[in-house]
C-alpha cells in the first residue's frame, strides 16, 4: 500500500514538474505570416490556422520549442517574431544593442560637457589710465544714482 502512495506521489510530482505549454505562450513568440503582425493580436484566417496548429501540438504534449520549430516547418522562418542568430539576421540583434551603446556614449560626452567648469574669463584689456578710472568711477556713481 505504502509503495502504491509513493508512485502515485512520484507521478503526481513528476507531472506537476513539467508545466505543459499553453497558447498564449507561444502566441507571444509567433506571427502570424498572412498579415506580418503578432499572432495574439491578427484576427486573419490564417492566425486561426496557425492557433489550430498550435492547440493540435498542444494537445499531442509538444513543448514550446518543439512547437514553434514544428511552426518554421509549416509556414517557414517567418513565422517567428524574433529574429534569427545567423546572416542577416543577426543585424536584428547588434543594430539596437549599437545603436543603444552609442546613444549612451553621446549622453556620457554631453554629461561631461555640461558638468566642466566654464572658460575662464578672457583677459582684461590693457589697464585704464588713472584719469580715465577715476572719470568712468564717477560716471557710474552718478549712473547708480
Amino acid at each position: 500500500m505504502r509503495l502504491l502512495v509513493a508512485l502515485v506521489l512520484l507521478v503526481g510530482l513528476t507531472a506537476a514538474a513539467a508545466p505543459q505549454t499553453t497558447l498564449p505562450d507561444v502566441e507571444d513568440e509567433v506571427m502570424c505570416v498572412e498579415c506580418r503582425t503578432m499572432l495574439n493580436i491578427s484576427t486573419s484566417p490564417v492566425a486561426d490556422q496557425e492557433r489550430a496548429f498550435i492547440r493540435a501540438r498542444i494537445a499531442e504534449g509538444m513543448t514550446k520549442d518543439e512547437i514553434k520549430a514544428a511552426l518554421v516547418d509549416e509556414y517557414g522562418p517567418a513565422v517567428l517574431a524574433e529574429p534569427g542568430d545567423r546572416g542577416f539576421d543577426l543585424a536584428g540583434w547588434l543594430v539596437p544593442v549599437g545603436v543603444a551603446a552609442v546613444a549612451g556614449l553621446g549622453v556620457v560626452a554631453l554629461a561631461r560637457r555640461w558638468r566642466r567648469p566654464a572658460e575662464p574669463d578672457a583677459p582684461a584689456g590693457p589697464d585704464l589710465d588713472p584719469a580715465d578710472a577715476r572719470r568712468l568711477d564717477a560716471e557710474l556713481t552718478a549712473f547708480d544714482r
